[in-house]
């Protein structure tokens, strides 16, 4: 299986979106609209950047004929697309997948049938400004910059490098 086309969204500098802030996100779905795709047999993926005020598609990706039942090639292809996400919705997504998506530091989310892209962008806007979980935590940590103070209280305790 193979990527058969990949739209990337071009946008001018005031247009983008500050990535320091956000975090992205990709959507197994086959109309734009929808999460309705199992992870392993998805024709197409959404890619989002999302930050507490505001979402931007980054891209939108789709792949060509699939083998399925026990072709774990075609992951590949699809794990190489979601580098940088912090986070993949799909309606299911089985056990060996799984491993593979965690392994690269991505969250894999199973949502219900009729998931609208919008929607759970919206919950995970709400979800970022009223505290994140522990796997959401972790993926905006991941995409700031260290505090550049973080060693003031060490140098004032009379540390020596």
């Amino acid at each position: 299986m193979s990527l058969a086309r990949r739209m990337q969204v071009v946008l001018t500098q005031e247009q983008k979106m500050p990535m320091e802030t956000a975090i992205k996100v990709a959507f197994a779905t086959t109309d734009m609209v929808h999460v309705n795709q199992h992870f392993g047999s998805a024709r197409s993926f959404a890619v989002y950047a999302v930050d507490p005020e505001q979402s931007e598609m980054l891209e939108a990706a789709q792949f060509g004929d699939l083998a399925q039942d026990g072709n774990e090639d075609k992951l590949s292809v699809k794990l190489q697309l979601l580098e940088g996400c912090a986070a993949v919705y799909c309606q299911a997504v089985g056990a060996s997948a799984i491993k593979q998506i965690v392994a690269q530091g991505i969250q894999p989310i199973k949502v219900h049938e009729g998931s609208t892209i919008k929607d759970l962008i919206s919950d995970l806007q709400n979800e970022m400004k009223s505290g994140p979980s522990t796997w959401l935590a972790k993926a905006i940590g991941r995409h700031q910059a260290p505090d550049p103070n973080r060693f003031d209280s060490m140098e004032e305790e009379g540390w020596d490098e």
